[in-house]
């Protein structure tokens, strides 16, 4: 699934974004490095993509992923209606800067 290997086994990469993009979801802003960022991207968009559809089966592939079922509620019932109408581009990446301690570069991404 992802291109980046985040420096991680697969199990943990895996782990990570799952975690990642619960958070994402629950808080509907995040800051975190561009790398990862740019992995949560994908994985969100496509998430917010099948709240869209709103079916049974979308829903049972995002509680699949997601780790909270109180987020998949939430995705559900108040990401997806407010992008009804749009085509994509669900998410923006903010650049913030450095990490002090090992110069990542750091980001904000958050819902648009």
């Amino acid at each position: 699934m992802p291109y980046r290997k985040l420096g991680r086994n697969t199990g943990h990469r895996g782990a990570l974004l799952r975690n990642i993009v619960t958070s994402f979801l629950q808080n509907e802003r995040i800051e975190t490095t561009e790398a990862r960022a740019k992995e949560l991207k994908s994985i969100a968009e496509k998430m917010i993509t099948l709240g869209k559809r709103g079916d049974l089966a979308a829903r049972r592939q995002v509680l699949s992923y997601l780790l909270d079922e109180n987020v998949v509620r939430k995705l559900f019932d108040t990401i997806a209606p407010k992008y009804a109408d749009r085509q994509g581009g669900y998410t923006r990446i903010i650049k913030t800067g450095y990490r002090r301690g090992d110069a990542a570069s750091m980001v904000i991404i958050e819902l648009v």
